[in-house]
């Protein structure tokens, strides 16, 4: 049986790049996508580009052998292309899509899904925030025409307003907040996205002004009443978190955010709060500032009071002018619901002296109990290079565990490839990508695909 792959393209999209597909606004943006077989045998795939209005842009056939990946740069359609891809396989397969804007002023990435909800929440939509704008892209994983009505609830500024789109089977249509007047000239809140067929959305968070970044997380098509985060960080080299949660139930809760044990330094965060949340509402905690007046990395675990559905999103920065980034640079990341996690977790991209690109792959315990965890690196597409195991005994509950593919065995070897990281209970992953001495925001995060 064929098993579909959505991916909400944002104007298509994996990072590696030429190739223009659309653009947005005042900024045009390249993509591309990888796509990782997890099953016992050769993967037969196929990949339908549709257009906006639902037709199809065009299709591709291919195969990726077992344990392996392959990345689809330049994608298929002639450009200017603005739509979605749905990937269709007899083997279980993710993709994680990259995308490029000004190449290569901007970089962010996003995962693909597996199926669609009728409602999907987003933490985090702006307006005219200090130079940050949202938009999203709304993909139809139904049958029929679905008709969406995305609900904007302000936070600390902005006007409630809806929006309505008609979205045709397996297209997409893009919502803009810099163009929707509607919200009021500054809007920092969330949005609820109710439509009458599933649908999947990935949101694009950009700063065309001083603070160029771009900054892309998946909406949650449900909510969990504790939420794992891997990496949390204050005054690392330059770089911070911001956390921005959702209260996606149907009554007010205080929300209690607690950090893991300090990987980096003895400093200690106290607990933070967001009292009286309110059913749809969102809140901000900035690593910075405030308590945070030391070096911090680690991880955090989100609960609340009433039982109440919650969803998050951290975003890392740092501002630029550093020798840990030069360029300003920012991404983002979503929040884990610990119920769907396992002992193993695929991540489809790792890299190492990859024209100036590694990686860092941050695995959170999210079990009652200490866990043994190992790191298995696939085939090296870019050479000879064949990365040893990694391992790690007695990860505690809730702590996170760092491994960068830079310095010691990974220098001067390049490694293109993907990883299967396993554990002795259920664990949690994400993966930094990042170019630190490129021009621009090179600096990209997807969510490590629990399996």
């Amino acid at each position: 049986m064929k098993k579909l792959l959505l991916v909400a393209v944002l104007f298509a999209a994996l990072v590696i790049g030429a190739g223009v597909v659309g653009a947005q606004g005042s900024v045009t943006y390249n993509s591309g996508f990888q796509v990782q077989n997890l099953g016992t045998g050769t993967a037969n795939i196929s990949i339908v580009y549709y257009n906006q209005d639902g037709t199809v842009a065009t299709t591709v056939n291919d195969t990726i052998a077992v344990s392996s990946s392959k990345t689809y740069f330049p994608i298929a359609p002639a450009a200017p292309f603005n739509g979605s891809v749905v990937i269709s396989s007899d083997q279980p397969v993710v993709a994680i899509s990259n995308l490029l804007g000004d190449s290569p002023q901007y970089g962010a990435s996003t995962n693909s899904f597996s199926a669609g909800a009728t409602d999907v929440s987003l933490p985090l939509v702006m307006r005219g925030n200090s130079g940050f704008d949202t938009w999203f892209n709304v993909q139809n994983a139904g049958s029929a025409d679905a008709s969406c009505n995305v609900n904007y609830v302000p936070g600390s500024d902005g006007t409630a307003a809806v929006e309505a789109k008609t979205i045709k089977p397996g297209a997409a249509q893009t919502f803009d907040q810099a163009t929707n007047t509607a919200l009021g000239t500054k809007f920092v809140g969330s949005a609820k996205i109710s439509c009458d067929q599933p649908v999947v959305a990935s949101l694009m968070q950009i700063n065309t002004s001083t603070f160029k970044v771009l900054m892309g997380y998946n909406g949650f098509t449900g909510g969990s009443t504790t939420v794992n985060l891997p990496l949390v960080m204050a005054n690392n080299s330059g770089y911070y978190t911001g956390i921005q949660i959702q209260n996606v139930g149907t009554a007010t809760t205080n929300v209690t955010v607690n950090y893991s044990a300090n990987t980096a330094g003895a400093f200690t965060p106290s607990a933070d709060a967001c009292n009286s949340l309110a059913a749809g509402a969102s809140c901000t905690l900035i690593q910075l500032g405030g308590q945070w007046t030391g070096q911090y990395v680690g991880s955090a675990t989100v609960t609340n009071s009433a039982s109440q559905p919650l969803v998050a999103i951290v975003n890392q920065v740092c501002p630029g002018g550093l020798p840990a980034c030069s360029s300003a640079v920012g991404t983002a990341s979503e929040g884990f619901d610990p119920s769907t996690a396992t002992n193993n977790v695929s991540a489809p991209l790792v890299m190492a002296n990859n024209s100036g690109y590694y990686t860092g792959i941050q695995v959170q315990n999210v079990g009652g109990s200490a866990v043994d965890v190992t790191i298995t690196y696939g085939p090296n597409s870019a050479g000879a290079f064949s990365p040893a195991v990694d391992t790690k005994t007695s990860l505690g509950a809730g702590e996170s565990w760092t491994v960068i593919q830079t310095g010691g065995a990974w220098t001067g070897n390049t490694y293109v490839g993907s990883a299967q990281i396993t554990a002795t209970g259920p664990i949690v992953a994400l993966v930094n990508e990042i170019n630190p001495s490129a021009a621009g925001d090179q600096f990209f995060t997807y969510n490590g695909f629990n399996y």
